[in-house]
């Protein structure tokens, strides 16, 4: 099935590694290092399927012929730079989906070489791979090793992509070098889709993480080339264990979490369930107090005024009289002549 696979990395003398070495492996040619003197001979290989260098269009036209000669182009990519810890190279390595024909496969890999090229001003020297004798069978595959300056007529000019400083980056208002590697990431997704629809295929591949699509669940181990053809031997290999314990490990501890999750909502939702079935209890009980204080103050104005109104009564109402009065007033019994308004206006 088709694999979602981009790795950028650097070409760096800071790990002792050479451009001029890293072109000719890449491409199974033979190449001299000039600043070295040694002669550098990968023209054996067999799995290397087609090899290409291609340059920014807006050097079409122009003599830039040497750049198209692979030697001449990694040697001045060495001889640019003076520092011993000097980026030399970066390298793209893509994974071509083995649902295509050679033939669809290499066009995805041009179309990306081209892209780069004209996106950073780069020279990309492509190299497609056939997957090896003894490995995995769908192991198709492409190196995109690409210079770390621009490409001029007259030579080799400013860093200049991922490899551009992080203040001339943000002088010259560009993204983050970690927002441009997720635009590439997405990039090669995308035309990798693209070639996968218009070959009528089915399969598609994701570049986002498993969390950022909201699948739940640990990604599967990686486990090492070295490991894996251990194993093919029927041999043991202890690399490929650890990792494969150790991702059983996260599995279970994942499987953990999501039953004290599970249990922790069920008592939250116990929790205001009961809450919401008491509310209505407490909410009339509340009313009832406030109903009973309404009263209770109704009834006290109602009995200040008694005397006042007894004595400008003719009769004069005697006190036993008043005193029934109070009585059926304590019984909520709203008293003959008065008027309910009266109660709230106090």
């Amino acid at each position: 099935m088709a694999i979602f696979h981009l790795q950028i990395s650097s070409i760096g003398r800071s790990a002792g590694r050479r451009a001029t070495a890293a072109a000719a492996y890449r491409a199974g040619e033979r190449i001299r290092d000039e600043r070295s003197g040694k002669v550098i001979n990968y023209s054996k290989r067999k799995d290397v399927l087609h090899t290409e260098i291609f340059l920014p269009a807006r050097l079409d036209g122009l003599n830039v012929g040497w750049a198209r000669d692979r030697a001449t182009l990694w040697n001045a990519a060495e001889a640019a730079e003076k520092q011993r810890n000097s980026r030399v190279a970066r390298e793209y390595q893509v994974a071509l989906p083995p649902e295509l024909t050679p033939s669809q496969r290499l066009e995805l890999a041009r179309t990306l070489s081209r892209e780069l090229a004209d996106r950073y001003n780069v020279a990309v020297d492509l190299a497609v791979h056939d997957p090896r004798p003894g490995g995995d069978p769908r192991n198709f595959h492409a190196h995109l090793l690409t210079t770390t300056r621009e490409i001029t007529p007259t030579g080799l000019g400013a860093k200049t992509g991922l490899d551009k400083a992080s203040d001339k980056r943000f002088t010259e208002k560009l993204t983050s070098s970690r927002d441009e590697f997720l635009t590439l990431r997405e990039r090669w997704a995308t035309l990798t889709n693209n070639a996968l629809r218009e070959a009528n295929i089915e399969a598609r591949v994701e570049h986002r993480s498993l969390a950022a699509r909201g699948i739940d669940r640990e990604p599967r181990p990686s486990v090492p080339l070295t490991a894996y053809k251990i194993e093919q031997r029927g041999a043991r290999s202890e690399v490929a264990e650890r990792l494969r314990a150790d991702y059983r490990a996260r599995v279970q501890k994942r499987l953990e979490r999501a039953a004290a999750s599970s249990s922790a909502s069920t008592r939250t939702a116990d929790r205001t369930h009961t809450d919401q079935s008491a509310a209505p209890l407490e909410q009339r009980a509340a009313d009832q107090r406030d109903v009973e204080e309404i009263r209770r103050q109704a009834r006290e104005a109602w009995l200040r005024l008694r005397p006042k109104e007894a004595e400008r009564s003719p009769n004069n109402t005697p006190d036993h009289a008043i005193d029934h009065e109070r009585e059926v007033v304590g019984k909520d019994t709203v008293p003959l002549g008065h008027r309910p308004e009266d109660d709230f206006a106090l």
